[in-house]
């Protein structure tokens, strides 16, 4: 039995145990609901002590390793343009989008009582918001370990870059060191990660059923309509955004695009994996789109590696609906928080099956959000990453059309 199909027993038998527990009303089986609690709690504090060492490894073995784009031309700077715009406009499609579709689903006040009472003592310590003139002024960590210490993943994310872009000013012999360094760190961290979802069915149905006992037969509802969400925002902003990015900034045809996209999205749909799509990705951007030979050779790994338009926009509506689900208001300057880390944090999914859900934790810490409903996600996840690695690959294949039309007024490339 899969790990995935695992975890989605153990969500079930948790969420029928909980409901059993909660509508039989019986003190002993809602004590003993509880009793399960520390182990899931276990799970998740597992889970966030991989976070912060991967992203950062992640972050600064990728800036650190990239090409200068000195030597990469037009291509390269015209690709990271359109995928920080993109991700830009996937958030901004789903911060939009999900709220408000979100919040159609109820919540029953004694049950987000119960659940906000059960919220961790840390993701309470994190709930006080900042200023916006505070916001800004600590983007800059004074001390990055404090800010590793404290979970303030925004500037350590930023620390990370700025640090990446440091070690792609030294010279070679001085810089492999410590990529190579880092790269150990952030490779070690997905090892650790894989044992710790090796165990994922047992801290899920630990946060299961205390969960279903507090919301009774609601529990399964909201979580049913979690997957709906995430799957109609994840499909409106590829038919909204993606596929009218392809076709008027790439100068393709639609339909064309459209049957260019199928392969990969195929293998997407079915491996959960952008790096798995990239042999689909480049033999249609080749022969479908007839695309540049730099387009099919060095842009596409790199999107298929570092862009995640679908992570973008799946994590914004599992954010915001785990804010609904603790009864969190997400004011303006909290939006923008989880926005800013979500782009810069998308940059360090891994291309893997599961790869953005791990990528939550940080941008609910940085959020101030409780981090027990991670592991309810986890659960259902399956569906979710799908569609938000359908959306992965048609963003790769949209911005490669672009890209390639911008490159196309060069004289030997007049085939764009």
């Amino acid at each position: 039995m899969s790990l995935t199909t695992r975890v989605l027993v153990a969500l079930l038998a948790g969420m029928t145990l909980g409901i059993v527990a909660s509508l039989s009303g019986e003190p002993l089986a809602l004590r003993a609901a509880g009793w399960l609690e520390p182990i899931g709690t276990l799970f998740i504090n597992a889970l966030r002590m991989t976070v912060i060492p991967l992203v950062v490894g992640s972050l600064v073995v990728g800036v650190a390793s990239s090409p200068d784009p000195r030597t990469i031309g037009r291509v390269g700077v015209s690709a990271v343009v359109l995928f920080v715009a993109t991700l830009v406009a996937g958030t901004m499609f789903a911060i939009l989008v999900a709220p408000p579709l979100i919040r159609l689903f109820p919540i029953d006040d004694g049950a987000r009582a119960a659940l906000g009472s059960a919220a961790t003592a840390s993701g309470d310590a994190a709930r006080t918001v900042p200023t916006l003139t505070q916001w800004l002024v600590e983007l800059v960590p004074v001390n990055p370990l404090k800010a590793a210490a404290d979970g303030a993943m925004l500037p350590l994310i930023v620390f990370s870059i700025l640090f990446g872009l440091a070690l792609a000013h030294l010279t070679p012999e001085r810089r492999d060191a410590p990529v190579r360094f880092f790269d150990g760190v952030a490779r070690a961290s997905l090892v650790l990660v894989q044992w710790v979802l090796d165990v994922a069915p047992i801290g899920v149905f630990a946060l299961a059923v205390p969960l279903a006992s507090r919301m009774g037969a609601s529990a399964a509802g909201a979580l049913a309509y979690y997957v709906v969400i995430v799957v109609a925002v994840t499909v409106a902003f590829c038919v909204l955004v993606l596929y009218p990015l392809a076709a008027l900034g790439g100068r393709v045809p639609m339909r064309q695009f459209a049957r260019a996209a199928l392969p990969p999205q195929a293998v997407a749909f079915s491996a959960r994996s952008s790096l798995a799509s990239l042999p689909a990705m480049m033999e249609s951007a080749r022969s479908r789109l007839r695309l540049r030979d730099e387009i099919v050779s060095f842009m596409l790994p790199m999107a298929a590696s570092t862009f995640r338009p679908g992570g973008a926009v799946g994590l914004i509506v599992g954010v915001v609906f785990l804010a609904h689900l603790y009864g969190e208001t997400l004011g303006v300057t909290r939006m923008v928080t989880i926005g800013l880390t979500v782009i810069l944090s998308t940059f360090s999914v891994p291309g893997i099956p599961g790869g953005s859900i791990l990528i939550m934790a940080p941008v609910l810490m940085a959020a101030g959000i409780d981090l027990t409903g991670l592991g309810i996600l986890l659960g259902v996840d399956t569906i979710p990453d799908m569609f938000r690695t359908v959306t992965n690959v048609t963003g790769d294949m949209a911005t490669a059309t672009v890209t390639n039309r911008i490159g196309s007024r060069q004289p030997d490339n007049a085939d764009a």
